[in-house]
């Protein structure tokens, strides 16, 4: 049966339960008309499947994997009755899970996908073989990889005990990559040659629009389970859904999971016909593949822009999520009261913070107003009793998934020569790429409002924040310091690790060279934000230059010990083997 599966499994993390429930999910494509695979996991079947998503070509449906937590950690078997056998790990009670942070997951020039096809999947295969020790050759060759003593040390703790040494997969946006439906829809095409006038007036036909709807659905499967891959149950693949099948995901989408550069384009090309109905059909897409809810139970935005300021940023009214989904049990913990998919939960001394900074973004907006009073009650909350307490344990660290580096070099002068420049051309991303970061001067009275609420937090509550990132295709370490307060003290610091991309090539043309050269030259300027804050790029760990140019993957993990420091380790891809870049972070005492 699983060999004829369309899509999956593709495993979500729900949050905490009651009486210490980890709840997951699994996601399975299976095509119309197709009996329902049974699942079981710890050798028992699994309820009923919950239906997403029904199209001509498919039917989407999600199962129920979710397991008590026990004081040690385990090993948790799920798989088809009669078929293939996968495995997850669930972390002790009242510990923090470790995590594996990815960001691009794909390209955006299909013509660079299909030269890089043979080597896309090899950050994958390293992220697997620190994960899995069942994914790796069962016999070794001389063209095998070997672990080298970083790896081995995680052997020794890890694998030797029949553990895995993920408990969560994060993926921090671009899961997916949309840009290739302005290549391979004929409208679309010729759309891009039209004048600007004719593209904002351009009206979108019902074909067109099942056109769309049609892409942006069946995309997922042949991305996220390529045909022509090994079927389940032989050798490993070591890709993408070998890591979406082994570790429960937790995902937030960025702009290529609409298309690249939503959200920066300018409000008249925002708010036109075909910008709207691609935005419609992507989030209604993201809503059952990366959040595996219920299409049915996806409310339409509505817009609450006032009469007059329709070329303002969007205003979008405020969504009961906790009585949308009241029904589903298995729901992810979205923020009530917001127009967004901004989530959190908390397990163990660990909280994180998944924020949506692509719902509501505009060239001057990213988070609308009912989405910060949300994100700041949650962080009131932290340490009370309620939806996101873990009893037992105090918060120690506070992770934010924030797509789009918080702390990034500036560069002005491109911002300046671009900003008038090629502003709504979708196939040209320099300036939309610019306008997207936080460190833009449309954006940068926002992000110090977003670091005055986590400086706050931090101070209150007396937990680390740090900032996790990606988009940029490089990996990179920076932080932000409150002026007034030494730290030295502890919360007068917020790390951040960037790591991207996954997949997607990191800065190897010549061009980009010079481009690399201009970052890293910027990024020895720190830089001020509002009169208390200092945000600045640190040196890259094991590098004499302050990003990375390479593709890799982060792994975050937290001591077992009170007031223990969160290790952050990059593994970095070279040309002939993968470097470790090893940071600690304290907790604030």
């Amino acid at each position: 049966m699983a060999k004829d599966f369309l899509l999956g499994p593709v495993l979500s993390f729900r949050g905490l339960g009651e009486n210490d429930t980890w709840k997951v999910t699994a996601l399975i494509g299976i095509k119309p008309g197709a009996p329902e695979p049974l699942l079981q996991v710890e050798g028992r079947d699994c309820p009923a499947p919950t239906q997403l998503l029904a199209t001509r070509k498919a039917r989407y449906l999600r199962y129920d994997l979710s397991c008590q937590q026990q004081k040690a950690e385990r090993r948790v078997g799920y798989g088809v009755a009669g078929g293939p056998v996968w495995h997850f790990t669930v972390p002790g009670k009242h510990l923090a899970p470790r995590m594996a942070y990815v960001s691009c997951n794909g390209f955006s020039d299909p013509t660079v996908m299909r030269s890089h096809v043979s080597q896309a999947n090899a950050v994958w295969e390293d992220l697997l073989y620190s994960h899995d020790k069942l994914v790796r050759i069962r016999n070794p060759g001389p063209g095998d990889k070997l672990l080298d003593k970083e790896q081995l040390w995680h052997e020794v703790r890890i694998h030797d005990k029949g553990l895995q040494r993920f408990h969560l997969l994060l993926m921090g946006g671009d899961q997916i990559y949309f840009d290739s439906i302005w290549h391979q829809l004929d409208e679309l095409k010729k759309w891009i040659g039209l004048s600007r006038d004719q593209q904002l007036n351009f009206s979108v036909s019902k074909v067109l629009d099942e056109k769309i709807a049609a892409y942006y659905f069946d995309l997922y499967a042949e991305r996220w389970l390529p045909p022509g891959r090994r079927p389940w149950g032989s050798e490993p693949n070591r890709d993408a859904a070998d890591a979406m099948a082994r570790i429960p995901t937790v995902m937030m989408w960025d702009d290529h999971d609409i298309f690249d550069g939503w959200g920066s384009y300018t409000p008249e090309m925002q708010r036109s016909p075909l910008f709207q109905r691609l935005f419609h059909h992507a989030r209604r897409a993201f809503w059952v593949f990366q959040m595996q809810q219920v299409l049915d139970d996806l409310p339409a935005l509505t817009d609450s822009t006032p009469t007059g300021f329709s070329q303002q940023d969007p205003l979008y009214a405020a969504i009961s999520w906790k009585q949308r989904l009241a029904g589903d049990p298995l729901a992810l913990p979205l923020l009530d009261g917001q127009p967004g998919y901004t989530w959190a939960f908390r397990a163990g001394p660990l909280a994180m913070l998944v924020a949506d900074l692509r719902t509501e973004r505009s060239r001057t907006q990213v988070f609308g107003s009912s989405t910060w009073s949300r994100l700041k009650e949650w962080l009131n909350g932290l340490e009370d009793k309620g939806e996101f307490h873990h009893p037992g344990t105090r918060c120690q660290h506070l992770l934010l998934m924030s797509s789009v580096p918080v702390v990034h070099p500036k560069l002005t002068l491109a911002e300046t020569a671009l900003d008038g420049f090629g502003q709504d051309h979708v196939l040209d991303s320099s300036a939309d790429d610019l306008k997207d970061h936080w460190s833009h001067d449309d954006h940068e009275g926002e992000r110090t409002r977003l670091l005055e609420v986590l400086f706050d937090t931090a101070r209150s509550k007396k937990v680390r924040v740090t900032l996790l990132s990606g988009d940029v295709h490089v990996a990179a370490r920076g932080g932000a310091f409150r002026r007034d307060q030494p730290a030295s003290e502890g919360w007068g610091l917020i790390p951040q690790f960037t790591a991207s991309a996954v997949v997607h090539p990191s800065l190897k043309g010549w061009l980009e060279q010079l481009f690399l050269a201009t970052l890293n030259k910027c990024a020895r300027t720190p830089q001020q934000a509002g009169p208390q804050y200092q945000v600045e790029m640190m040196l890259f760990p094991g590098h004499n230059q302050y990003v990375m140019p390479a593709r890799n993957w982060l792994a975050l993990e937290l001591e077992e010990a009170h007031d223990a420091k969160l290790w952050a380790t990059w593994r970095c891809e070279g040309e002939k083997m993968f470097s470790n870049h090893l940071h600690t972070v304290p907790p604030v005492r």
